[in-house]
């Protein structure tokens, strides 16, 4: 359950990121509104989701990281067609490396 939270919780903050990258990007003025408050409510439901379990957020943060960094690849190549470059999946590896190595020496 709580990979679960962590995973909707990393959707909703890259989702709402993306939102208001869209507003900021849209030509006319209502547009820009629409995505700019859709994102402001993403971005706020992702603050409930992440907070409100009573859990350590420190404790997961190593996989929440990389389920963020994951989700972000995601909604960055499917809804603004961005290739990862090798850069970007070298690194990437590194970040999966290192939440495992969070959260490894945190569940001891």
């Amino acid at each position: 359950m709580t990979l679960l939270l962590l995973f909707i919780a990393a959707f909703l903050e890259a989702g709402g990121d993306a939102l208001v990258r869209n507003g900021l990007h849209a030509g006319t003025g209502p547009n820009r509104l629409l995505f700019f408050l859709i994102g402001a409510v993403v971005l706020f439901a992702y603050g409930y989701v992440v907070n409100s379990p009573p859990w350590q957020f420190g404790d997961l943060l190593g996989v929440y990281v990389v389920l963020f960094f994951i989700t972000a690849q995601l909604i960055s190549y499917l809804f603004f067609g961005t290739t990862p470059s090798k850069t970007l999946l070298l690194g990437g590896a590194f970040i999966v490396i290192g939440g495992v190595i969070i959260s490894v020496g945190n569940s001891k």
